[in-house]
C-alpha cells in the first residue's frame, strides 16, 4: 500500500482517477436520489482550497511493483495511480489557518472504492491523515458522516463521537413556487436584493456584518470556534466557489432608512437584515445547495427567513433553470429554521452528524 499526497494542481488523470472514487462510494454508499458529484466539483476541490485554510490531497495505491517509492511508502506526489492508473482510496483534510482554529482540522473526505474495500485502504489513509495533524501540532479533527453507515462503524473504531447531529432536507422547486406563487410582502422599511458571484463593494461590510450572526447558530460539542468575517473574507469565499468553476447565489433582505432610500446610499451605509446563499458545486448541477440562511438579531420575528428563502426560489429559478431542487442541512435541535423550512416544502431525506476525535 502506498501513500501519495497529490502535488497542486494535479494532472488531469489524477483528477480524473480521484473522481471516479468518490462516484464510485457515491454509489455504492447513499441513496439513489442523491445525485452523483460532478466532475468540475472534484477538480475544483483539488485544485483550490478552502477560504479557512490549506488542503492535503492524500490518494491510496495497491504496491503492484509499478510503482517505486521510498522505503518507508511515500511518494514524491508525482504518481498517478498503481498499475492501472486508479486509486484504491483518497482523503482531504483542510488545515485551518485562522486564529482560533489552528489547533483543529476538518476531514473533508476519507473514502475507499467499494471493491477495495477491507483491505485496510482506510487505516492507511487514516494513519497518513494522523501523522499529518501530528506535525501540525492539531488536538481535533471532525467531519461528516451519515450515521448508521459504513463510515460511522469506521470512524467510531478510531475515536470518533457524533457532536452535532443534523439532517438533509430538500426541496423541490417547482412544487415550491406552485405552492409560494407570489412573493412574500416584507414589512415597511425593508426590501429584496440579489447578486450572483462575489458580493458587491457597496453591501460588502452589511453582508459580513450579517454572517457574524452565524455565531449563535448550533455547533453542538463541536471543537471549533466560529469563522470571523469581514468584507475580504466574504469577498474570498464567494471567489472559492467562482474559481472552483460553481456558482453562487444570493439572495438579502436589506433594511431601509426612514426616508425610504436604502441604507448604503449616499447617506447611509447599507444593513442586511437577512440573507440566503446558494451553491452549485458544478454549473450541470440539477441539485443545488443552500449555505448559511442567516437572520440578524435585531431583525428576527418578522418572517425575514422564510421570504428570504422564497426569495431564493425565484432567482436560482430565473439564473439557472435547470436546478431542480435546493438541498441544506439543518441541525436536529435548531427548532426555527426546520419550521421556516417546512413551511416552503422542504423534506427530510436524510441524517447525517459532524463526529468528532480528540487527538
Amino acid at each position: 500500500m502506498t501513500i501519495t499526497q497529490l502535488p497542486v494542481p494535479p494532472a488531469e488523470s489524477a483528477v480524473d482517477a480521484w473522481h471516479a472514487v468518490v462516484t464510485a462510494a457515491h454509489g455504492h454508499d447513499l441513496p439513489a436520489g442523491v445525485p452523483v458529484p460532478g466532475r468540475v466539483e472534484t477538480e475544483g476541490k483539488l485544485r483550490q482550497s478552502s477560504v479557512s485554510g490549506r488542503t492535503l490531497h492524500l490518494v491510496a495505491t495497491a504496491s503492484d511493483g509499478s510503482n517505486e517509492g521510498s522505503a518507508d511508502g511515500s511518494k514524491d506526489g508525482s504518481n498517478e495511480g498503481s498499475g492501472d492508473g486508479s486509486y484504491d482510496g483518497v482523503a482531504s483534510l483542510v488545515l485551518f489557518t485562522e486564529e482560533g482554529n489552528r489547533h483543529t482540522a476538518f476531514l473533508d473526505v476519507l473514502t475507499v472504492r467499494p471493491e477495495a474495500r477491507r483491505r485496510g485502504v482506510g487505516a492507511a489513509l487514516w494513519a497518513a491523515v494522523r501523522a499529518e495533524l501530528a506535525a501540525d501540532g492539531r488536538t481535533s479533527v471532525s467531519t461528516v458522516l451519515e450515521p448508521g453507515g459504513a463510515g460511522e462503524e469506521f470512524a467510531t473504531g478510531l475515536g470518533f463521537e457524533n457532536v452535532l447531529p443534523l439532517a438533509w432536507y430538500v426541496q423541490n422547486i417547482q412544487g415550491a413556487l406552485a405552492a409560494h406563487p407570489e412573493q412574500l410582502a416584507l414589512p415597511e422599511g425593508y426590501t429584496y436584493g440579489q447578486w450572483a458571484g462575489v458580493v458587491p463593494d457597496a453591501f460588502a461590510d452589511a453582508f459580513a456584518e450579517a454572517h457574524n450572526a452565524m455565531e449563535d447558530a448550533p455547533t453542538g460539542d463541536l471543537d471549533e470556534r466560529a469563522h470571523v468575517w469581514d468584507a475580504d473574507r466574504v469577498r474570498a469565499a464567494a471567489q472559492v466557489i467562482v474559481d472552483r468553476g460553481g456558482v453562487v447565489l444570493s439572495s438579502v433582505v436589506l433594511h431601509m432608512a426612514d426616508d425610504g432610500a436604502v441604507k448604503g446610499g449616499a447617506t447611509g451605509r447599507a444593513e442586511v437584515a437577512a440573507y440566503t446563499e446558494l451553491v452549485l458545486r458544478d454549473p450541470s448541477d440539477v441539485r443545488a445547495v443552500q449555505y448559511d440562511t442567516v437572520v440578524t438579531p435585531a431583525h428576527r420575528g418578522r418572517g425575514l427567513g422564510r421570504a428570504v428563502k422564497r426569495h431564493m426560489l425565484g432567482t436560482v429559478s430565473a439564473l439557472q433553470p435547470g436546478v431542480r431542487e435546493i438541498a441544506t442541512t439543518v441541525a436536529d435541535d435548531n427548532g426555527p429554521m426546520l419550521a421556516v423550512n417546512a413551511r416552503l416544502g422542504y423534506r427530510r431525506e436524510r441524517p447525517v452528524a459532524f463526529f468528532q476525535a480528540k487527538l
